[in-house]
């Protein structure tokens, strides 16, 4: 009953929330407006209790086995001192926050399809690759395509940087995981259309068939952690090009009931789940992992940058990149990846490589992304 509530809800919220096809914003009739007001009660009830939940993730209190290789990466997420004890961070919805929803983008079609030659590193792929509907264009590095892959989830370190954007292009980092119609993802990004400024902001998302939803805007995610907003703002830990990079570890990990969780920094800190209950095809594990840079820009605008906004010259202070890149298999065993196909919607503004690189006294495979866009720098 619990779950068939919560998918009549998801539903309802979609189909009120749905991108209407036009750029800019449409008038809210009466009906419109009654349903926004609705709709922020149910999201901006008041606390009650507090729920105390005990985790059946495998990592927790283990220690990473990964070393970062990003300046300072795992100070930056409980800056601002948290939350009192006892509370979490949940962020008060408003009505601009829905209405600013409304010209979110549909959910993503399934990407990569057919197989791929995975002894080919760094290859195109065999099969065919379907663009996100065409309306964004991404610069990614993907695990080998094989139906049969179980992942438990992925990790990555993400240098933080803040390309320009403005009316409602978005660019970001992520992470992502995903199986069938169904899609997890985590990472930064840039967007006014999403957050109604042009910060970095720490952002989740989950896709389940058809309906889609970021942070907590609808129901689905469950937020435990006390000192960490999902829309956390980056600002003071940005990279600069050809200074000491910042960057931000995170995860998205299978427990052993089936929910999957999205952990931060080198401590696997929880930050919060989504529910087995929501999805179908992720009900288990996933087949497909990817990272990488994605942007958008609405049909007739120019593309804008992307990560550091210049192409990658193989130089990590300088280029925008994904590093640390692990799996989790079906055993919840850390694997770090040596292996995967990169993909470019439009390589004359962007491009991606998957390189190793030295980073002291080790090796590292970095996934390498970033471009001008359409602009006039290089």
């Amino acid at each position: 009953m619990h779950q068939r509530i919560v998918q009549q809800t998801l539903l309802v919220l979609y189909f009120l929330l749905s991108h209407n096809g036009v750029e800019g914003q449409k008038k809210l009739s009466k009906l419109e407006d009654a349903e926004l007001e609705k709709q922020l009660k149910s999201l901006n009830k008041p606390a009650v209790k507090t729920v105390k939940m005990k985790p059946t993730l495998s990592r927790i209190n283990k220690d990473s086995t990964f070393s970062s290789a990003t300046n300072r990466s795992s100070t930056i997420w409980s800056k601002d001192g948290g939350c009192p004890f006892g509370t979490i961070p949940v962020k008060r919805i408003t009505k601009d926050d829905l209405i600013r929803l409304r010209n979110m983008l549909p959910p993503e079609d399934v990407t990569f399809v057919d197989e791929y030659d995975v002894s080919n590193n760094n290859s195109e792929p065999n099969g065919r690759y379907i663009s996100s509907q065409g309306y964004k264009v991404v610069a990614i590095a993907q695990i080998p395509y094989n139906p049969n892959s179980k992942f438990a989830g992925a990790g990555m370190d993400t240098a933080l940087y803040n390309p320009q954007v403005k009316g409602q292009q978005h660019n970001g980092s992520r992470l992502k995981i995903h199986k069938g119609l169904d899609i997890l993802q985590v990472g930064w990004r840039v967007d006014p259309t999403l957050y109604g400024d042009t910060k970095t902001r720490f952002f989740i998302h989950f896709q389940a068939g058809k309906i889609h939803c970021f942070n907590t805007l609808c129901p689905g995610f469950v937020q435990v952690n006390y000192d960490l907003p999902l829309d956390n703002s980056f600002m003071d830990t940005i990279s600069q090009r050809g200074g000491r990079p910042w960057g931000a570890r995170m995860y998205i990990d299978r427990d052993l009931a089936g929910n999957w969780w999205v952990l931060v920094s080198q401590e696997f800190t929880r930050v919060g789940f989504w529910p087995q209950s929501l999805f179908t095809d992720l009900k288990s594990f996933a087949t497909n992992v990817d990272w990488g840079g994605v942007v958008y820009s609405p049909p007739g605008v120019p593309e804008p940058p992307m990560g550091s906004s210049y192409f990658p010259i193989e130089n990590s202070s300088y280029d925008a990149y994904c590093v640390g890149v692990i799996i989790f298999n079906k055993k919840g065993k850390t694997i770090e990846v040596d292996k995967t196909i990169t993909h470019i919607d439009n390589p004359n503004m962007y491009k991606v490589e998957f390189i190793q690189l030295s980073y002291g006294a080790k090796d590292m495979y970095f996934v390498l992304y970033g471009g001008p866009g359409e602009s006039t720098h290089v």
